[in-house]
């Protein structure tokens, strides 16, 4: 059987970024919306990726404009993450425009959130989140799981990645319930909110490649 993928998001720091990598992250996530708490500049995130190695960078964008996209795809970022609430043509639109790999964030909190996922043709991957709390000002990174039993039956149309409330010390159970073949994590390996723990992240990408 595959080991799972696992991507870690939301990191700023430039030894953090070595260690995922040296560790076996398959993802590195740079958050670009300022809302975030682990907000990171394009011209930080130049530097950044000089130590990504072999692992591959993703973009995390919310809602992003024109210019904010062909910054980032000029940086040289093959996969951008749009999280906020882009519809399917504007989805196909970053992809036609940029030529980059293209996931879209669903957030889910009922089966009916799942339905919708189908309408993203031209996202390479989705990513599986629990929706944000209500009157929460930014889409994700919240540290909230949703309920797994919802992915029973779900016949996904893509590739998906499963996020939302991992821990190193849920991640397991997490892939066992739902057949996650790749999971995202951002708070679950922090002690301090924006800031990423290496014991954590170290247990984290433990327990996912070992389910």
């Amino acid at each position: 059987m595959a080991m799972t993928l696992v991507k870690i998001c939301g990191l700023k720091d430039p030894d953090l970024v070595r260690f995922c990598a040296a560790e076996g992250a398959d993802w590195i996530g740079f958050v670009f919306a300022e809302k975030s708490p682990r907000y990171t500049t394009p011209e930080a995130a130049e530097t950044l990726l000089l130590y990504a190695r072999n692992v591959t960078p993703v973009a995390l964008l919310v809602d992003p404009d024109e210019t904010l996209v062909a910054r980032i795809a000029d940086i040289g970022f093959p996969v951008l993450q749009l999280h906020g609430s882009e519809t399917p043509e504007r989805v196909a639109d970053i992809k036609a425009r940029t030529g980059c790999e293209v996931w879209k964030a669903i957030g889910v909190e009922t089966a009916a959130d799942l339905a919708g996922a189908g309408a993203y043709e031209a996202a390479d991957r989705l990513l599986i989140d629990a929706k944000p709390p209500s009157g929460a000002d930014r889409t994700g990174g919240h540290g909230q799981a949703f309920d797994w039993s919802l992915l029973k039956d779900w016949t996904a149309p893509k590739p998906w990645i499963l996020a939302g409330g991992l821990t190193p010390g849920n991640v397991a159970e997490a892939i066992r319930a739902t057949g996650a073949a790749a999971v995202d994590v951002s708070s679950g390996v922090e002690r301090v909110r924006g800031l990423k723990d290496r014991e954590l992240v170290r247990a984290f990408l433990r327990a996912a490649k070992e389910a």
